[in-house]
């Protein structure tokens, strides 16, 4: 691919994507278990997508990208053990095809546990349950030595008692690898879609848009690995004003929010989309792993009592011809979630 097709096809995804970005970054959205993490090794490295390719079938659902020959076969099953009775996680399995390209099918889903009916009087009578599962259908294709693109075309459904909702999304995805630096730069748009059926009639609402971007490189002299990944890039303001932060000054006379440091603001709202992650790499068959979210950090600490809210860790371990990894992500004081992904490839076991 030249010089001149690369920005060709950068002015086309501008194009595209800005009006959808726009159009899909206000109100609330639904089908938000789509933006869950479910790898535990992108878990590790601070959430969201990971910008690495190196045949590993749990990036796929977040980087379809990353859909290559390398996962050819392969069958990778991913569990959350998340807070109360909420668990969620997917199965994935990619097969190659010479001329086509490499595909990857996935079932992603979320439980929520059980609910019990009540009125406004505290009456009770009986259960019901709410989930979200989403089939979806990956395809990527290298361009060349150096480029790669990918797809994944979703079918969505949500389930709260008796109010249920369709939907429809597609992410597309874009890798840049160079060997010779052990450099790896991913762009990704997710969820860009509709609801085919709302929970409401003729209330349709918007789905969780996401674009990233992500940049991998593993040390030259070093068994290291470290990546940045920039979340959210088509909503620059992320933040909300909580009046119970005591960093919040209000003005003595007015009652009114007073304005804070021009640079500290502007540096709150740039690391807010910024989430850091490294990997020690001591063999081929262990893989120590941490990562750090700002934006998580002060969504979800308690003020004067941060602890280790935003940080991650984890551990991939390769056992015979199985990988395994496991994760926790501190999401508040409270607890931790618990990752788990195993994955192999079928070809090894038959």
């Amino acid at each position: 691919m030249n010089l001149k097709s690369t920005f060709t096809i950068s002015i086309f995804l501008f194009l595209f994507i800005g009006p959808l970005a726009k159009a899909q970054t206000n109100g609330v959205s639904v089908y938000k278990f789509l933006n869950l993490t479910s790898s535990a090794r992108a878990a590790a490295l601070g959430g969201n997508f990971m910008a690495i390719k190196d045949g590993d079938l749990s990036q796929v659902l977040f980087n379809p990208s990353a859909i290559s020959k390398e996962t050819d076969n392969k069958l990778a099953l991913s569990f959350v053990d998340y807070y109360s009775d909420i668990s969620y996680g997917y199965a994935s399995y990619a097969n190659s095809f010479e001329k086509i390209g490499s595909y990857a099918a996935t079932i992603q889903y979320i439980s929520y546990g059980n609910f019990v009916y009540a009125d406004q009087n505290g009456q009770t009578g009986g259960n019901f349950t709410a989930s979200e599962l989403a089939m979806v259908l990956g395809w990527g294709r290298e361009l060349d030595s150096l480029f790669s693109i990918g797809a994944n075309l979703k079918m969505i459904y949500s389930g709260y008692e008796d109010y249920t909702s369709y939907g429809l999304a597609v992410d597309i995805a874009g890798s840049y690898i160079n060997p010779e630096h052990n450099l790896t730069v991913s762009l990704t748009a997710r969820n860009i879609g509709t609801q085919l059926k709302p929970f409401v009639s003729r209330n349709i609402e918007s789905l969780p848009l996401e674009i990233n971007l992500g940049v991998t490189q593993k040390l030259k002299h070093l068994p290291f690995r470290y990546s940045i990944i920039l979340t959210n890039l088509h909503k620059w303001d992320l933040t909300y004003y909580d009046p119970n932060d005591p960093n919040n000054k209000v003005d003595p006379f007015t009652g009114e929010p007073q304005k804070k440091d021009a640079f500290e603001t502007f540096l709150d709202k740039a690391m807010r989309h910024v989430v850091i992650g490294g990997e020690l790499l001591p063999t081929k068959n262990l893989s120590l792993r941490i990562g750090y979210n700002y934006q998580r950090r002060q969504e979800l600490g308690i003020y004067n009592k941060m602890g280790t809210v935003g940080f991650s860790w984890g551990i991939g371990l390769r056992i015979s011809k199985f990988q395994l990894d496991y994760s926790r992500a501190t999401y508040h004081l409270n607890g931790s979630p618990n990752y788990i992904t195993i994955s192999t490839k079928l070809s090894d076991l038959f």
